[in-house]
Formats: structure tokens, C-alpha cells, sequence
């Protein structure tokens, strides 16, 4: 009765007598069913998106230029055989990391996803953080995409200011994700589903190249024992390839994010799950290793990948080796088709961990509403305002907008580290409060090896981003590239000090499979 009254505005001091014992020890509130209840009449998202829509979502997010530009320079750091080592290497990180997400996923399905999971299962402070860090990340990423799709439609039409173009993308995905969540996933299905016919395509085509059936030169595996191949500059190399794959695999927990507005998530985010580390794992590892086979790691083009050059990306010059003249056209819509699908799904993840930072009390109570869709349509007004601005800055001020975009450059990773941190402390919890294992609906595999070498990895990526400026001393450099570390914990330490939080004991951790949300008092 007392989540009941809750949910219809009685106030806190009505409420607070029925468990009062339990708020003191615990200093959150749980507020059951409050936004997924069947008969709730507002604070409600709709579960709408089917395990096409999730696989979609989750294999689309790590499909973009991380894949189609950089993985040049991965192979031209560290060779054929140094790339492809990398790539495997966080491949297998993701998985473990997306395993373990399911798994607290599919026992706790809600939008706030690894964020509220850190809240539940480790500490309130950690919960606040997070969410804000990530929330924060996607905002800024969104004025970033928008830029960026405004130096891709530069290749087609130079002469119209790229202000109109950002301004569009940014219009047409606030309608999208404004209307339902189905329109979001159904414009992310159809987008993805473009990125993976690419790669099918440019597979069909690179393996047919090696063999020399396009014509010309057959490559075979030379490439492989090129000069110093396969492996170039030896494990300092390697290490610096995981940060190109590391952030080539952003976007895949997006899938936790989705689990809140899933028709069936018990079924959906495993299957969702499998799938895409299968697919992940054969995108990414193939079509490097067609890249490695085809060109050279000494190839200069390699050197020069980036998204405001899509002539040199590696899949553009497959295509034109094997003699398709179009290649450079093509790619580019594909790119500019990765770039919107991106942003699309930045307003959506951003959005809902606004909403769900709402829900739990972390966050203006304004941002609960959502719209007779189910749409929380004041968190994403909040981001869209936030990402506008930010686009603005990289126009009037670029040194700003640097900084923006520095202050969330390690979030990603941030995320990654709370998810495996959040399920080794789930499982511990379930196991020590009497449960077995085979009662989860999924349950991650290799634990704990899985999330204990995901955490690993993930802070060697981390500790890895700039260990240039480390050598040489560049405090300016280093700031701008761990700018996010500081303002992570500048947020933790603020909520642990005004809310005097504590990790909470495993005998106390709520490992409750309702579909709940967390409240602080």
C-alpha cells in the first residue's frame, strides 16, 4: 500500500512510518512496479521492443567508424597480427561485460540498467555517479554526432553550410525518439541492418579480392609476413590498439539500457545477448583481418583514417581494389547512415538514465513524466538543450567545446567498470543469501574470471589512454584525456559525504527480480 501511496503524491512523512527501520539503515527508498506496473497511469515507459529490436540495438551501437575508419590505424599500429590480437582481446572483454549486464538484466529489468544496479548492489554513490557521468557522456556525444554528420555531408555537397545539416540530424532524431520507443527501435533496426549488409558485402568482397577473382594481384596471407609483420611494435603497440577497440565496442551496454522497455526481457536480452557476440565477433575479426590481407600495415592511407575522410577508410579502398568505382560514395552514406543511427541512439540512452535518475531521486522529479506513449519527453527536451549547446560551443568557442567533450571521453568505460564491479557483487549477494545459481533466468558464464578480467582490461584501457603525455610530462594533454576520472569521482565523493553512503553488506543487498527502482531518502 505504502508504493501505492507513494505513486499518488502522498507525502513522504504519511509514508515513512511502515518502514522506517529499514529506510534508516538502508537511507534509499524502494519504490516497487513504480514506473513498470501494468495499471500505473503515469512515471510509466512502454514495453515495446521486441529481440529483434535489442540485437539490433546492441550489435548497431559497436558498428559504426570504430569499425569502418579506425581499425586502419589499428592494423597500421601494430600490424595485421597486433590488430587482430587487440580486437579479439576486447571482443572477449565486451562479451563477459554484456554477459554479465544480462544477467542482472534480465533478474531486474528497468531503464536506469547499470546505473540503479550499481545503487542496489554496491553503493547508492556509485548508482549516482554513473548515471550522471553517462548521462553527461551522451549529451555531449550527441552534439559530437551532429558535427560529424555535418563533415560527411561536406563530400556531396561542400557549398551549404554545415550548421543546416547538424541542425537537421538534430531534428529528425528528437521526432523519432519524441513519438514511441517502438519508432526508435524500428529506425535502429533498419539502420543497423544497413551496417551489417555493409560488412557482409565488403566481407563477400574481400575474400574474393585475396584470391585475386576481383582481378589483379591475388594478396593471400603476405600481408601477414610483410616486413615486420604480424606483429609491429610489440606490446606497447598491441596495448594502444585496445583503445581504438575499445571504443570501436562503445554503445553495446546499451542493451542494458533497452531491457526497461522490453516486451519480454527474460527472453529477449539473453538471446540478444549470444547473438551479438557472435556477430561482433565475426564483423570485427574478419573484415580486419580482410583489411590486413589486402593492404599493407605500411599503407600510408592506414595512417590517415579519420571520419572527415572517408576516400582513404580501409572498406573504401577494398571496394576500389576490387575495381568498384562507387566505393567512395557508398561508404559515405553508410558512414553518414552510422553517424544518425548513433546520435539516435545517444538521445535514447541519454533520455532514459535522465528518467531513471528521476525515479530513483537522483534527479528533478520533473524528469519522471512521460507521455500517454510512454516517451519521458522532459528528459529528452533536458538533453536535446544540453547536446544544442554543446554543438554551439564547437562553433563559437572549439577550446570549450574541447573540454565538454574531454569531461566525458572515459564514461564508456566508467560504465564498463561499474557493470562488472555491480554483477561480482550481485552474484557474491544471491550466493551468500542462500539462492543457487540455476534459479537465475540467465546467468553470465566463466564467473568470476568473466567480470574479474573485464575489469582488468578495462582499467588497462583506461590507464592506457594517453601514456604519451605521461613520458613527455604534458599535463595539458593528460587532463584533457582522464578529465573524466576527476569529475567521476568529484560526483561519487559529493553524494558519499551529503548522504553518508557505505557499501552495502551482502547479506543486505536487495537481489529482489521485481521490476524496481530505487528511491533515496
Amino acid at each position: 500500500m505504502t508504493i501505492k501511496w507513494l505513486s499518488r503524491g502522498v507525502s513522504r512523512e504519511k509514508a515513512f512510518f511502515v518502514s522506517e527501520t529499514s529506510l534508516r539503515k538502508l537511507r534509499f527508498w524502494k519504490v516497487s512496479e513504480l514506473f513498470m506496473a501494468e495499471n500505473a497511469t503515469d512515471h510509466q515507459v512502454k514495453r515495446e521492443l521486441k529481440t529483434r529490436h535489442l540485437s539490433m540495438i546492441a550489435l548497431g551501437g559497436s558498428i559504426g567508424t570504430g569499425l569502418f575508419v579506425a581499425s586502419g590505424s589499428a592494423i597500421s599500429t601494430a600490424g595485421p597480427g597486433g590488430g587482430l590480437l587487440a580486437y579479439v582481446a576486447m571482443g572477449l572483454m565486451v562479451y563477459f561485460l554484456m554477459t554479465s549486464l544480462g544477467e542482472m538484466a534480465t533478474n531486474m529489468p528497468i531503464s536506469g540498467s547499470f546505473a540503479a544496479y550499481s545503487t542496489k548492489y554496491v553503493d547508492p554513490a556509485l548508482g549516482f555517479a554513473m548515471g550522471w557521468n553517462y548521462w553527461f557522456n551522451w549529451a555531449i556525444t550527441l552534439a559530437v554526432d551532429i558535427s560529424t554528420a555535418a563533415i560527411v555531408m561536406k563530400y556531396w555537397l561542400p557549398n551549404v553550410p554545415g550548421w543546416i545539416w547538424s541542425v537537421s540530424v538534430l531534428v529528425i532524431i528528437f521526432l523519432i525518439n519524441a513519438l514511441t520507443v517502438k519508432a526508435f527501435g524500428e529506425t535502429e533496426y533498419w539502420m543497423a541492418m544497413i551496417k551489417v549488409v555493409t560488412v557482409l558485402v565488403f566481407l563477400v568482397v574481400g575474400v574474393l579480392t585475396i584470391f585475386g577473382i576481383m582481378g589483379g594481384h591475388a594478396t593471400g596471407l603476405e600481408n601477414f609476413t610483410y616486413k615486420k609483420a604480424p606483429f609491429v611494435g610489440g606490446v606497447p603497440a598491441i596495448l594502444g590498439v585496445f583503445v581504438v577497440a575499445g571504443f570501436s565496442f562503445q554503445g553495446t551496454e546499451l542493451v542494458g539500457i533497452t531491457a526497461g522497455e522490453s516486451a519480454t526481457p527474460e527472453k529477449s536480452i539473453p538471446k540478444a545477448i549470444n547473438q551479438v557476440f557472435w556477430r561482433i565477433l565475426l564483423f570485427y575479426i574478419l573484415a580486419i583481418f580482410v583489411i590486413a590481407c589486402i593492404i599493407p600495415y605500411t599503407s600510408p592511407d592506414l595512417l590517415g583514417s579519420e571520419a572527415s575522410d572517408i576516400a582513404i577508410s580501409p572498406f573504401t579502398l577494398v571496394f576500389q581494389r576490387a575495381g568498384l568505382a562507387a566505393a567512395a560514395s557508398v561508404m559515405n552514406a553508410v558512414i553518414l547512415t552510422s553517424v544518425i543511427s548513433a546520435a539516435n541512439s545517444g538521445m535514447y540512452a541519454s533520455s532514459r538514465m535522465l528518467y531513471s535518475l528521476a525515479i530513483q531521486g537522483n534527479a528533478p522529479r520533473y524528469f519522471e513524466h512521460t507521455t500517454s506513449h510512454g516517451v519521458p519527453l522532459r528528459a529528452q527536451v533536458a538533453t536535446t538543450i544540453v547536446g544544442a549547446l554543446a554543438f554551439i560551443t564547437s562553433i563559437a568557442g572549439p577550446e570549450v567545446y574541447t573540454w565538454l567533450v574531454a569531461a566525458s571521453g572515459l564514461t564508456g568505460f566508467i560504465a564498463w567498470l561499474g557493470i562488472a564491479i555491480s554483477h561480482f557483487r550481485f552474484r557474491r549477494a544471491f550466493v551468500k543469501q542462500g539462492h543457487d545459481v540455476k534459479e537465475l533466468k540467465y546467468h553470465a558464464k566463466l564467473f568470476p574470471v568473466g567480470p574479474l578480467l573485464a575489469l582488468i582490461l578495462c582499467l588497462l584501457v583506461i590507464a592506457g589512454q594517453n601514456t604519451g603525455a605521461f613520458i613527455h610530462f604534458d599535463w595539458e594533454q593528460i587532463l584533457i584525456t582522464y578529465l573524466s576520472v576527476p569529475l567521476f569521482v568529484v560526483l561519487f565523493v559529493y553524494y558519499k559525504i551529503r548522504h553518508k553512503t557505505k557499501l552495502i553488506p551482502l547479506d543486505q543487498v536487495d537481489i529482489s527480480s521485481t521490476r524496481t527502482e530505487q528511491r533515496h531518502d
